[in-house]
């Protein structure tokens, strides 16, 4: 055995030369032997130290990350520029960061994107340029499809009355359609974009069982879905050994806590259903751009964005505007940006698997995938100041 630590102090170098000085210098036996089994030798001790001295650092800066409350896993994400979670409690792998692509994918971001960190996330009809522009780069930059994640969602549609919802017809039929414009396979996930009350839930359950057992897709989710209506997803599939759910997309920020905080993780532990949340940001208020009002060029102003602009003038809108400003204060305090402070407030919350971001240039990209790591003392000033930390049924009952 080799004593790589002891004290603090690193023994086991000199322990290896002198065990070398006795075997090989002081051994006649040993000197008798050839030049080359001298230098064979003489290289195997070399290795042995080489070996000795990884170890020894490896121990050093095990014993430094437990000092600190990081596990090895983490430290080796974050030398990798990402870092990776399961999607709830099924196995794939998806980094903690992902790009939503429907509302502003454009040529900027897609042209200038040229090493995949993190997973695209596309919604079939509401953007289909997003997944014509997606399918192009993908193939253009012949990304080896093993190495990312793409997902779709699937409910808008066509006109016709038979082009959206839930339907066996739909599900499968909107699937191709991303499939075609994506030029891919498969996706990796499929997720199911609020309930249809006019499909039963049997039919759609049934329908992405097919889709996945197709090849189609690897894993199906839901998105804005209700606890009990995932709960009733995931006992159908339970009923008739077909597969459920793995994920719920939900919107997550400083001020809508209640259903990510609350809800999904009871989901988790019973389920294991992960999160996945969108507009951390919530909307752009928490940039601080409407501070001053809605400017010309905002989505506010945009048309189909009136609950926003109304948001933004209402006396709740005005007060979250005003903790937005102290929260400003904290992250120029703190030395990042507010939107890098409030991705990895979301990022700390248990179950939540990635946060898919929303962004119109690659500048604001860059910035965004500079979150930084959240401490406990932080999250704790930021619940004193937002004044709206929900509490679980423990909490309430206790």
């Amino acid at each position: 055995e080799i004593n790589v630590a002891h004290g603090g102090e690193t023994s086991t170098p000199k322990h290896i030369s002198n065990w070398y000085n006795c075997r090989v210098k002081e051994n006649p036996v040993v000197q008798t032997r050839t030049p080359n089994k001298q230098r064979s030798e003489s290289e195997l001790a070399s290795q042995i130290l080489e070996a000795t001295h990884r170890l020894v650092e490896k121990r050093r800066l095990m014993l430094y990350l437990r000092e600190c409350a990081i596990s090895l896993t983490d430290y080796e994400a974050e030398c990798t520029s990402m870092i990776y979670r399961n999607l709830g409690k099924s196995g794939l792998r998806v980094s903690c960061l992902g790009l939503g692509t429907w509302v502003t994918f454009g040529s900027q971001i897609s042209d200038e994107v040229s090493y995949v960190t993190m997973f695209w996330d596309t919604l079939f009809n509401y953007c289909s340029v997003a997944e014509i522009t997606l399918g192009n780069i993908v193939k253009k930059k012949r990304w080896r499809r093993s190495s990312y994640v793409v997902t779709t969602k699937i409910y808008w549609g066509g006109q016709a009355e038979t082009e959206r919802g839930l339907s066996r017809k739909h599900i499968i039929e909107g699937l191709r359609g991303s499939l075609s414009r994506l030029q891919l396979d498969y996706v990796d996930i499929v997720f199911a974009n609020r309930n249809d009350v006019n499909s039963p839930m049997e039919e759609i359950v049934r329908a992405m069982t097919f889709v996945i057992n197709q090849g189609m897709a690897m894993y199906w989710g839901t998105s804005r879905w209700s606890a009990m209506e995932i709960m009733e997803a995931y006992s159908v599939a339970r009923q008739f050994n077909l597969i459920p759910p793995v994920c719920e997309q939900a919107e997550y920020h400083y001020f809508q806590r209640d259903k990510v905080e609350v809800q999904l993780p009871e989901l988790y532990h019973k389920i294991g259903v992960g999160a996945m949340t969108w507009s951390p940001l919530a909307c752009g208020l928490i940039t601080g751009k409407y501070s001053e009002g809605v400017p010309d060029i905002s989505r506010a102003n945009m048309k189909g964005y009136q609950w926003l602009k109304e948001r933004v003038n209402s006396e709740e809108g005005r007060n979250q505007l005003a903790k937005i400003k102290e929260l400003h204060l904290m992250a120029d305090r703190l030395g990042c940006t507010a939107a890098q402070l409030a991705i990895a407030w979301c990022l700390r919350s248990e179950g939540v698997s990635s946060v898919l971001m929303g962004v119109s240039n690659t500048d604001q990209l860059v910035e965004n995938l500079g979150a930084l790591r959240m401490t406990p003392q932080t999250v704790a000033e930021i619940d004193s100041l937002l004044g709206n930390k929900p509490h679980s049924k423990k909490e309430s009952r206790a």
